[in-house]
């Protein structure tokens, strides 16, 4: 992935941090509940919701265990519609693609439908060192970009942004970049998006290359899949003379057919829609309509090492629905920045250290930026058991060492130690009690201290339970049991 996010705080200080900034509890608190209320609504009309949710998640088990069958499908299918297949292994790779497409085409900018795989290699920085200017025209990306900001949620990635706040970014900002803002303009929904509506329409006539990401690859026809609700996608796609789609390789899916699940659970999942309002849908090229020239980046990027792992892989189901986040109480609190990738919430939690590593600080303390309340589980249109796989990887992170964890695992081998020495244990208990009065109420060090900072250590009884049980029940059958 992007170093984008990296040197940011581990999320315990980022998160932190983010406690106190009050207008941003409120922001996410209000989109939050909005959100994940119409969504309960959407779901229970649907009396099949458990089928189509199981369905989900077998044809998605069923193309991570074939996946190399489908991909060489996919790009044989691609190819054979006129467009070009290319393979990234990471980040780097596919931006260099990306950029030397771009420039084969003479042109200096590129309009842009969001697409998550592109913030996630970095590629707006990288084609801005090139002298490429790309422009976001998803509202919320647009609000983000002219706020020289980071997405903080999948969906809505501006969702920490009030309307006052985009109406000052859209007065200060916007003439920055192409058409401003109108005199006047008010922080009213109508007229912010009228703004920018304006201020897009001009680089939708303009630009020649256009960049797009894609929820879905058919690999049986070669079909990339878009869903979107503003229009600017369908503009993207049809009206630039080059399309560059980048996608992640655990978007496909075998046949034209799967799509009908997806399309009854992504929208109800993500929007609370019961259809996107725009699903746009593209196989190569065709003379005389849309893009002449049409290339699919394949972006691996630590994909295929997620998929290795046997509990880890399901996280690669995922149709970026963020039922999750909208769920998360430690999501609604600390915002999407404090995760430190374009993926924040539950499922970036255990996305975003496949894709990395727990190498760094930052990507260490993912798995760990959870109550572990399951209500992820529970609203994931392909049932991706959050709660397991981020009790995994907290074991990979605590098996790879470092500060605190060194001493977790010294303290587990001696207790394994102790429970294997009934002796041991029972003079150590004996000890404990005699000594109850000498301990503290909360414990050292700082990890520690986190953790007792809010609750009291349980007081140790006057004897320990193996002696209570030998005085008291010494006449009873089985009071000779310790």
């Amino acid at each position: 992935m992007s170093g984008t996010f990296i040197g940011m705080p581990a999320f315990p200080k980022a998160a932190h941090d983010a406690v106190r900034n009050t207008t941003l509890r409120a922001n996410l608190r209000h989109a939050t509940h909005t959100i994940r209320d119409k969504r309960a609504v959407a779901v229970s009309e649907l009396d099949d919701w458990a089928e189509l949710r199981e369905a989900g998640k077998r044809i998605k088990d069923l193309t991570l265990s074939g996946l190399d069958h489908y991909l060489v499908q996919l790009e044989e299918a691609v190819t054979a519609a006129g467009g070009t297949v290319h393979w990234a292994a990471d980040a780097d790779e596919a931006s260099r693609i990306v950029t030397d497409l771009v420039k084969a085409t003479g042109e200096t900018e590129v309009v842009k439908v969001k697409s998550m795989a592109t913030q996630e290699i970095g590629l707006n920085e990288h084609l801005e060192a090139e002298g490429i200017r790309a422009y976001e025209t998803d509202l919320a990306e647009l609000i983000v970009q002219l706020g020289e900001d980071r997405p903080s949620h999948i969906l809505v990635p501006a969702i920490h942004r009030n309307r006052g706040e985009i109406r000052d970014i859209f007065a200060s900002e916007m003439a920055k970049w192409g058409r401003g803002a109108p005199d006047g303009l008010t922080d009213t929904p109508a007229e912010l998006a009228e703004a920018a509506r304006l201020h897009l329409r001009e680089k939708f006539l303009r630009a020649k290359v256009g960049i797009s990401g894609a929820n879905f690859m058919v690999a049986e026809t070669g079909t990339l899949v878009v869903v979107e609700s503003e229009g600017n996608g369908r503009m993207c796609l049809t009206l630039p003379e080059t399309l560059i789609s980048v996608v992640g390789i655990e978007k496909v899916v075998p046949t034209w057919r799967d799509l009908e699940v997806f399309l009854q659970t992504l929208p109800r999942s993500s929007t609370a829609e019961r259809m996107n309002p725009y699903t746009s849908m593209w196989t190569g090229t065709t003379d005389g309509d849309g893009p002449s020239a049409f290339h699919l980046v394949l972006l691996d990027n630590g994909r295929t090492d997620t998929l290795a792992d046997e509990v880890g892989r399901q996280a690669l189901r995922c149709i970026r629905c963020s039922a999750c986040l909208n769920v998360c109480p430690v999501y609604e609190r600390a915002g999407g920045h404090a995760y430190g990738s374009v993926y924040p919430g539950p499922i970036g939690a255990i996305l975003t250290p496949q894709l990395r590593g727990t190498q760094s600080e930052v990507d260490a303390s993912l798995p760990y930026a959870s109550s572990l309340c399951g209500a992820c589980y529970d609203v994931c249109p392909v049932a991706i058991d959050i709660p397991e796989v981020l009790v995994h990887l907290r074991e990979k992170v605590a098996d790879q060492g470092g500060p605190g964890h060194r001493l977790e695992k010294a303290a587990i081998k001696a207790a394994g130690w102790i429970l294997d020495h009934p002796a041991a244990l029972a003079a150590g208990e004996r000890v404990a009690s005699k000594t109850r009065a000498l301990h503290p109420k909360k414990l050292p060090g700082p990890g520690a201290r986190q953790w007792t900072e809010s609750r009291d250590l349980p007081e140790m009884p006057a004897e320990p339970f193996r002696d209570w049980w030998k005085k008291n029940r010494a006449g009873d059958p089985t009071g000779d049991r310790p």
